[in-house]
């Protein structure tokens, strides 16, 4: 079959390929993107936002996009070792850390030729730097094709456990705040009386965003190594069920301006082992299964490492999942149109 003829354009041709992971979109960067500046990635990643975010809206927000579509621009790295970079894109901006898009990454970077193969043996290492520090991941890639992908966290840390924030509409409300590789508050659904499997999505994310937003107010974060990672990402609404069982506990990720990750949320179950973890439920190499409260998409997720993070106790948490193709895809824009970078209905 021959190649699709583009359509009349002003300005670059970008082409991406898109995947999911667990249901959540992921949408990476092949060509046609400005080369960021700057001699880190967080540098290069202040740079996008600051100097270019117009790819990020062109390809992510409406009409190309949507309010949840997530995105990867795969860039080089100064991280000895690594592979690749990535900066991670959503609705609202740039985040640093994404286990969805590292699962996807992981099979993207085999398949596309940027790590070759491993003749021998089930997996093929793929290391992956990320905003907030190098990620390992792990392909299957057995039987010719890849597969299945396990990554090793940062290292990942409970910041406070029981703390009360008020959130206008509901009192007082009591979250603990985890990090992955970013920030997420935490507490059960059951708390305002709902359900995060079965529960309307509109209502969920409703309480969701006002405990964010409370707590975004009343609580000031930290991390002991760089100030760049101190922010909440989302809140993380729990089914409760935090003790260790061989069954699925549930949850479901509200981040960035409610966008609703349909996956169980890669680093979100990083913080929620480490919050576990920190909290005797769990032991190290007990594996636990993560049902998203969206789609039933299963990741697993255990604790394989003590370590720190400043002079915070940390773990370094193993999150495996699968990724899938969904297409491939060409986006230009004509200067004419006044909506060519994208819009979001509220």
């Amino acid at each position: 079959m021959s190649a699709v003829k583009l359509p009349p354009h002003d300005g670059p041709v970008l082409s991406v390929v898109d995947m999911h992971t667990g249901g959540e979109p992921v949408r990476i960067v092949l060509s046609g993107a400005p080369v960021p500046e700057g001699g880190s990635l967080l540098e290069r990643r202040r740079w996008l936002r600051d100097e270019a975010d117009w790819l990020r809206r062109l390809l992510l927000l409406e009409p190309r996009g949507h309010r949840d579509m997530y995105g990867v621009l795969p860039v080089p790295s100064e991280e000895p070792g690594a592979h690749l970079g990535a900066i991670f894109m959503h609705n609202q901006g740039y985040s640093t850390m994404c286990g969805h898009a590292v699962i996807a990454l992981g099979r993207f970077a085999v398949d596309y030729g940027i790590v070759q193969r491993a003749p021998e043996g089930p997996e093929t290492p793929v290391r992956i730097h990320c905003p907030c520090g190098p990620v390992q991941a792990y392909v299957r890639t057995s039987g010719g094709r890849s597969g299945a992908v396990r990554f090793h966290s940062v290292p990942a840390f409970t910041l406070a456990t029981d703390v009360s924030v008020e959130v206008p509409g509901y009192g007082k409300v009591v979250v603990d705040i985890a990090y992955g590789g970013a920030f997420y508050a935490f507490v059960s659904a059951e708390r305002f009386g709902l359900d995060v499997c079965t529960s309307k999505t509109r209502d969920l994310v409703d309480v969701a965003a006002a405990v964010t937003a409370s707590v975004k107010e009343q609580v000031k974060l930290a991390h002991p190594e760089n100030d760049e990672l101190a922010f909440l990402y989302g809140t993380i609404l729990t089914d409760g069920n935090d003790g260790y069982s061989e069954q699925p506990t549930a949850n479901i990720c509200v981040f960035a301006d409610s966008q609703v990750d349909r996956s169980p949320t890669g680093s979100g179950v990083t913080a929620r082992i480490a919050l576990q973890y920190h909290k005797g439920l769990i032991q190290l190499d007990q594996t636990r299964s993560f049902r998203s409260g969206a789609t039933d998409s299963v990741f697993t997720g255990k604790a394989v490492k003590e370590t720190t993070c400043g002079n915070l106790k940390a773990v370094i948490v193993e999150v495996s999942g699968q990724a899938f193709y969904t297409g491939a895809s060409s986006f230009v824009l004509e200067n004419e149109d006044t909506l060519k970078n994208g819009f979001l209905l509220k």
